[in-house]
């Protein structure tokens, strides 16, 4: 088949190498435009774009697709279907209608549950005990489309929004590459998503990950987890913003933000409810460091505060 590809980040590209590897012809790349990112802030291409660049694809980095002069690359390619993950575009009425066996989107989450842009995060900080892959037909509403094909992995207690990400990328580019020829043979007519059990993702915000010590222990878990590894979860220690990379609820009582106990084994801090066990954190310009690793280097007692980060640049 020919298959025109829409998507931007490491989610996109295993679809992107999982069509190639199947011996699809894939005539256009769409990927967001380069942009700065990393420490540094250098611009750099998408993941999605390197890979096609190291493929020898050709590449279209629209700022939009409502315009016919934008939308040329994509008639010109010729589609049979358009395989769209993590795009970070919407694609109009009029750029859905070219492709002959119309748009076919991978997102990550069990739709209708988690329609939008960050359904592994949000799956995660609502303590969801499973989330999946749907491959849906596109239509102009937000992840709204016929569900052509769905599959369900549990959240394992330990993932972080990077090892389920990875897991769901993996899922996603086989069922792709599986559904491809049933679509041709007409074997996917798609169904309607039901209307009970319908949540959205919204797009993450960095002040969601500055740590509350009054909100139960549990939930701080699943925001370290969930926020892992980007933007990273932040509190504040002497004076020093700390990210928080591993932590688990356990028991615990005291003032929101106090230190209980300090050792090798954890460093416990009192919650809303329950206490939240940090097992590894960062302070800044440092690199990341185990409990026994960062007591060598600071000083903790029982009754000092870990405190919430108010203000963030």
């Amino acid at each position: 088949m020919r298959v025109v590809f829409a998507g931007t980040p490491e989610f996109a590209a295993a679809a992107l190498e999982a069509i190639l590897a199947a011996g699809h012809v894939v005539p256009l790349v769409l990927t967001q435009p380069d942009r700065p990112a990393g420490r540094g802030m250098a611009v750099q291409a998408s993941p999605a774009k390197q890979l096609a660049l190291r493929h020898g694809l050709s590449v279209h980095q629209p700022l939009n697709l409502k315009t016919d002069e934008a939308r040329q690359a994509i008639v010109e390619a010729g589609p049979d279907v358009m395989v769209v993950a993590a795009y970070g575009l919407i694609l109009p009425q009029a750029a859905l209608d070219i492709p002959r066996l119309g748009c076919i989107n991978i997102h990550a989450s069990l739709l209708p549950r988690w329609r939008g842009a960050a359904p592994i995060q949000r799956a995660i900080l609502a303590g969801d005990r499973e989330t999946g892959v749907t491959l849906m037909r596109m239509e102009a509403g937000l992840d709204t489309g016929p569900m052509l094909a769905r599959e369900s992995l549990a959240i394992e207690e330990n993932d972080t929004a990077g090892t389920l990400h990875d897991k769901l990328a993996a899922l996603g580019a086989r069922m792709i590459v599986e559904a491809l020829p049933r679509l041709e043979r007409g074997e996917l007519p798609g169904a309607a998503q039901p209307a009970e059990g319908v949540t959205y993702a919204a797009k993450l915000d960095k002040a969601e990950a500055k740590l509350d010590w009054c909100k139960p222990a549990s939930e701080l878990a699943r925001a370290v987890r969930a926020f892992n590894p980007a933007p990273g979860a932040v509190v504040r220690f002497q004076g020093q913003i700390v990210k928080i990379w591993q932590a688990a609820s356990c028991p615990g009582e005291g003032e929101p933000g106090t230190i209980l106990h300090a050792s090798a084994d954890g460093i416990l801090i009192a919650c809303g409810e329950g206490a939240l066990r940090l097992a590894e954190l960062q302070k800044s310009g440092s690199k990341r460091l185990s409990a026994k690793e960062f007591l060598l280097g600071t000083a903790l007692r029982p009754g000092e505060r870990f405190e919430r980060l108010r203000a963030m640049a």
